[in-house]
């Protein structure tokens, strides 16, 4: 890794933590301490806001945030490969919001001739399933954690109404589905869209809870329709 990656990557890393130690700064970047001493030294000297000392810790005050820089070619083909995938999206919306940021992104690039963006040669392949009607909505309560109050009709034909904070957004070849909290059943549950009669986004915001967040329901194993 050249150092001027590595300087960014420790930035950035240091956003992260409260207080970053220069052995476990050094691990993870897979250098030598006495580097990491170097490293911070030339970023303090470059004015950056790093308040701290050696075998002590190093503390980046917050508000500070790096001018754009450009991308690897590595980073390029990820973006790229990513972007290919959200524009064959059956959703009109993210596809063409896909199609958007690609350009924008080659707008900024120094060298566009050099880090093709905006016609890179990687394609996503998929079964078109048809946009799920109420996707947006489902994604606007994502956003704003709003509740959603819905009639959903289960594999058993069965019709309830639901009440749930709305997770993630699954899309497969076979058809979309979302995940939340439900209410009714006091776990997480897997919805397929097709399955929805109706869905309205409600004015409750839900509050945050870690035990019903994203992150405790993919370490779950509650995953079901």
């Amino acid at each position: 890794m050249r150092r001027a990656e590595r300087l960014f990557r420790l930035v950035n890393e240091m956003r992260t933590r409260s207080v970053s130690r220069a052995e476990d700064l050094a691990a993870q970047f897979e250098v030598s301490v006495r580097t990491i001493y170097r490293d911070i030294a030339h970023l303090q000297g470059s004015g950056l806001p790093i308040e701290g000392e050696a075998g002590v810790g190093y503390l980046l005050r917050p508000g500070f945030d790096l001018p754009p820089v450009t991308f690897t070619h590595e980073q390029i083909d990820a973006l790229a490969v990513a972007l290919s995938f959200a524009e064959s999206l059956d959703d009109p919306v993210l596809a063409s919001a896909a199609k958007e940021v690609r350009a924008k992104i080659q707008a900024t690039l120094p060298l566009p001739e050099l880090r093709q963006l905006a016609d890179a040669p990687f394609y996503s392949l998929r079964r078109r399933t048809g946009a799920p009607e109420f996707a947006s909505a489902v994604r606007t309560a994502i956003r704003l954690r709003r509740m959603v109050r819905m009639t959903y009709t289960d594999g058993h034909g069965q019709r309830t109404d639901r009440v749930l904070r709305p997770l993630a957004i699954w899309n497969f070849d076979e058809g979309w589905m979302f995940s939340g909290w439900c209410d009714l059943r006091q776990t997480f549950r897997t919805f397929r869209f097709d399955r929805v009669a109706q869905l309205v986004v409600t004015d409750q915001v839900f509050e945050r809870d870690d035990r019903k967040s994203l992150r405790a329901f993919l370490d779950s194993d509650r995953c079901r329709a």
